[in-house]
């Protein structure tokens, strides 16, 4: 659509944060008031509604996007979402080797063993890794914890952590990223060791490499959108 306004601001409203556009509460898909717990968080949505020329590209504006989707599909159904994700430990990416060539198999080793090593710590859980793709149970014990740790964010944290955990295709990078363990390009390095495998072997796709770049860029987003909630 044609950008209609002009002025965007702030203001803090009961416990949270309302962005505005000449004057009036800026509302979600849904209809609800877009307000958000930081003022960190509302001042970055600001620069996103400031940065948009005379037309509105909701491609260029990941943190309301993100917002939106706490609001509106985390906070009504926040147990189910929390289910859907922690779901996501039953075959994490980490845990599922490839058995040759031995290279890809030392690189694999290189950029997730020390994540397993962190999650082990962290919530006092072991692991079930295993070479080639046959479907492995994860321990109760495992799945139990990482399930708490997903149900003790709130929907804000939640639909941040939903996009690292969807591109990744692992739980574990997700938690690592979200606890601040893990640096953003580590954490894409090691989600994407099989894709950086195949350039290295076969050279770059025009079209894959684009593919992986807006997923990056969404994988990014995500990241700051969670930092901005600190």
């Amino acid at each position: 659509m044609k950008r209609f306004y002009e002025l965007v601001e702030t203001r803090v409203e009961g416990t949270g944060h309302e962005i505005l556009l000449d004057g009036r509460p800026v509302r979600t898909p849904a209809k609800a008031a877009l307000r958000v717990p930081t003022q960190e968080l509302a001042e970055a949505i600001v620069g996103e509604w400031k940065a948009q020329g005379e037309t509105i590209d909701p491609r260029t504006m990941p943190l309301i996007g993100l917002a939106n989707a706490a609001i509106d599909r985390v906070a009504p159904e926040q147990a189910a979402f929390v289910r859907g994700l922690a779901a996501y430990g039953e075959s994490d990416l980490l845990c599922y080797r490839a058995d040759t060539p031995d290279a890809l198999v030392v690189r694999q080793a290189e950029h997730w063993d020390p994540l397993l090593a962190w999650a082990r710590r962290r919530f006092d859980v072991d692991f079930e890794v295993v070479h080639g793709i046959m479907h492995r149970p994860q321990p109760a014990t495992t799945l139990e914890r990482l399930r708490k740790a997903v149900e003790a964010l709130d929907a804000f944290a939640l639909a941040g952590l939903s996009p690292l955990i969807t591109i990744t295709g692992s739980l574990i990078i997700a938690l690592a990223v979200a606890e601040g363990a893990i640096a953003l390009d580590t954490a894409w390095a090691a989600a994407t060791v099989d894709e950086a495998w195949q350039i290295d072997q076969w050279g770059e796709d025009k079209d894959e490499a684009q593919r992986l770049e807006a997923r990056r860029r969404e994988f990014a987003a995500a990241h700051r959108f969670l930092g901005l909630l600190a």
